[in-house]
């Protein structure tokens, strides 16, 4: 639950900026749409550009950062855990919101402004992407070894399958509302299709 001006300003932002695009939406919106006096949006923030920057990193970098801290004998089934913990995060993030009709395009749009806008963000998100496909391909050995999943996996390969699950919310399945349990079942699926008790 929302409790203080700061965390107001936040989830408004990111309702704003995930409906009408970080471009159209002015500090002058914000503060309309909080009925905020100016003052006190900047004694939480500097300008609009350091609110969209505290959005993407504390709703999507930061949370992706602290998933991918995992131990070394991470199996399968762990990181699929970790992923769904990261998803419910956002998920429950996007509840809080007044305006419940975000879909797949808002986020990706979100994102690819902001990773556009500020470089630095962008080889952030670019780092913890590769982070991501190496972890799986640990929990792909570590599987294998415990005998989980089958030896004759072309690992990189399967890494990148799943690391892409979640890049299905694409901006081409434009009005598709977030349905996170669908990554879910892509998991699901992809870890019984390679599952040791497959072969």
């Amino acid at each position: 639950m929302v409790k203080n001006r700061k965390e107001l300003i936040i989830y408004k932002a990111l309702e704003l900026y995930l409906l009408n695009g970080y471009e159209n939406v002015s500090i002058t919106d914000l503060q309309s749409a909080l009925n905020m006096g100016r003052g006190t949006m900047y004694y939480y923030f500097k300008n609009k550009d350091e609110i969209y920057i505290e959005i993407v990193n504390r709703f999507f970098l930061r949370p992706k950062q602290e998933m991918l801290r995992m131990k070394d004998d991470i199996r399968v089934p762990e990181m699929i855990d970790a992923l769904l913990r990261y998803f419910r995060f956002l998920e429950e993030n996007l509840m809080e919101l007044e305006q419940r009709n975000i879909n797949t395009s808002n986020v990706i749009m979100l994102l690819y402004s902001a990773y556009h806008r500020f470089p630095e963000l962008y080889r952030r998100a670019h780092k913890l992407y590769a982070t991501e496909q190496s972890m799986w391909l640990r929990a792909l050995r570590n599987s294998m070894i415990a005998g989980e999943v089958r030896r004759d996996l072309p690992l990189e390969e399967t890494a990148a399958l799943f690391t892409q699950v979640k890049d299905g919310y694409d901006a081409g399945r434009s009005g598709m509302q977030m349905d996170f349990n669908m990554v879910r079942r892509q998991y699901q699926l992809l870890y019984s299709l390679i599952s040791a008790q497959q072969k």
